[in-house]
């Protein structure tokens, strides 16, 4: 009876062996890139002129200034997101981290307008202005030297931590940190964020040899 239980516990050890060593190749890689959709800003146009002032005085999610600002902010709880909406139909909608959320933004502030007798029979055009996206290089990073090193750098450490990034012939600017966290703004699509963070992390390793 003794032999058998012996045996049971090597087996045993054997097994968390073999656990730690798969485990072990797996943080590298997801450390070395990772960068995900925080905000995607679109506009589009409902086709037709907006009573601003009615739909201000009838919805409670709304905030309108004329005074101040021409036009009309609605907050949607569900996906969270806002949108500014002119007289002219022209709306700009932030906050949406994925194109499925952004369509339903849109639904909701369509259906919004039927309060107020407006129905929007075309269903609007939507066009990615910018996509903000934040992650890590998986690296630290001296700014330092990547401002001495890099063109198209702005760094000014007593006013703020992060040096902003501008990429040679792509739209994208990237603002970093010393943690190598990052923040990329001004692609239109998620493949070019993915696109434009393996140039930086190229661009990065070439400055550090």
């Amino acid at each position: 009876m003794a032999k058998k239980k012996k045996a049971k516990k090597s087996t045993k050890k054997k097994k968390a062996k073999k656990k730690v060593v798969k485990l072990t190749p797996v943080k590298p890689s997801k450390a070395v890139k990772e960068i995900k959709v925080v905000n995607i800003v679109v506009s589009a146009s409902l086709g037709q002129d907006i009573p601003l002032e009615k739909m201000a005085a009838t919805l409670s999610n709304t905030e309108y200034n004329p005074e101040q600002f021409p036009g009309l902010v609605i907050r949607i709880k569900e996906p969270k997101t806002s949108a500014l909406i002119f007289s002219s139909g022209k709306i700009v909608c932030t906050g949406a981290r994925t194109m499925p959320d952004v369509r339903e933004s849109i639904k909701k502030i369509i259906k919004s307008l039927e309060k107020i007798k407006v129905k929007i029979t075309d269903v609007p055009e939507v066009k990615i202005q910018n996509i903000v996206a934040s992650g890590s290089v998986g690296m630290d990073l001296n700014l330092n030297m990547l401002a001495m090193r890099l063109d198209n750098t702005e760094y000014e450490p007593e006013q703020f931590p992060g040096l902003v990034y501008k990429l040679p012939d792509q739209k994208a600017t990237f603002l970093l940190f010393s943690n190598g966290k990052v923040v990329c703004t001004g692609t239109k699509s998620e493949e070019e964020v993915h696109r434009v963070l393996d140039i930086l992390i190229e661009n990065l390793k070439k400055v550090k040899k």
